[in-house]
């Protein structure tokens, strides 16, 4: 199989949206906390945490939605902690978000030998299934591309459509955009900036944690460490390719999903037998890297971004 007919196949523009949905759920979480002023460099650890909690809620008895909800809920809990900790209190905004990853990791990490002492092999549930679509699955390579995804992939495309809408389109938008840009405009306004921010940390960490359960949920069917793999990283990343964007940040998500779904395939091919996979493995990082430095230059970054706000202040 050549290149030509890797892109060509509808195998591989499927795997491209699979592999991006997880990366669109905690991508428009991280936009939200930075449009508020907010870096959240929680946002690894909380997608482990939402992988473990949605998937061990599942294996636990409770419906696949259910699962998804306590990963959210789970989320939000450590949003509302990096909120606090950030805004209020002022804290290096750094300093707590790696604090979180490692607290939320090794929380799951943790909860998962209590809960499993015994286990060498992580158990598996009965995850999100495609959708039937009818005769719209039957298109050629368009068909199987966009219908036949799960549920969870779908919500992820509407997850990054309300969030373009909301910010763009309502008043909710506005204040929290202008939270991130210039804070002392909404305090004339007589809304709370603090409010705003740590309400937004703790929507943008509930949508971190369901894109980890989109991989145990949706993709893996169980809990395995290190499964997150970095990917929460890579939200930030193309966070700044976007431009703080969603829609430019959307797009972000499925380069790095064709780079990583067409690195997989060039290993089964001829190359695979003379080139190292590690090589493969970099590919996709390396193309992301460059297309970032490329994109960056031109974005404008929130005012307010990482900048403590005291009322009253000026």
């Amino acid at each position: 199989m050549d290149l030509i007919d890797i892109l060509l196949s509808a195998s591989f523009w499927a795997a491209v949206i699979r592999i991006a949905s997880p990366l669109i759920f905690a991508t428009m979480g991280e936009l939200i906390c930075e449009r508020a002023g907010v870096l959240n460099l929680g946002i690894e650890g909380i997608m482990v945490a939402g992988a473990f909690a949605g998937w061990v809620a599942v294996y636990a008895g409770l419906p696949l939605w259910w699962g998804v909800a306590v990963a959210m809920l789970v989320g939000m809990a450590f949003g509302l902690v990096h909120g606090v900790l950030t805004v209020p209190f002022g804290l290096s905004q750094h300093v707590v978000g790696l604090g979180i990853t490692m607290l939320a990791t090794a929380a799951a990490y943790y909860a998962y030998r209590i809960a499993l002492p015994e286990v060498t092999t992580p158990p598996r549930i009965e995850p999100f299934q495609p959708l039937d679509m009818g005769w719209l699955t039957d298109i050629p390579v368009v068909g199987q591309a966009l219908f036949g995804q799960t549920a969870l992939t779908y919500l992820a495309l509407l997850v990054a459509l309300a969030t373009g809408l909301v910010l763009y389109r309502t008043p909710l938008g506005l204040a929290l955009r202008a939270a991130g840009e210039n804070p002392s405009a909404v305090e004339a306004q007589g809304l709370s900036v603090t409010g705003i921010r740590i309400g937004a940390v703790v929507v943008g960490s509930g949508l971190m944690a369901v894109g980890g359960a989109f991989l145990t949920m949706s993709a893996f069917s169980s809990f395995f460490f290190e499964m997150v793999n970095g990917r929460g990283w890579i939200c930030i990343a193309l966070v700044v390719f976007g431009a703080w964007a969603p829609g430019k940040a959307v797009l972000g998500a499925l380069l790095f999903a064709g780079f990583d779904a067409l690195q997989i395939r060039l290993q089964q091919t001829g190359l695979g037998a003379v080139v190292p996979y590690q090589v493969f493995l970099m590919v996709p990082y390396i193309l992301s890297i460059l297309a970032l430095v490329l994109m960056s230059r031109r974005a404008e970054v929130p005012a307010a971004l990482m900048t403590p706000y005291n009322r009253g202040e000026r």
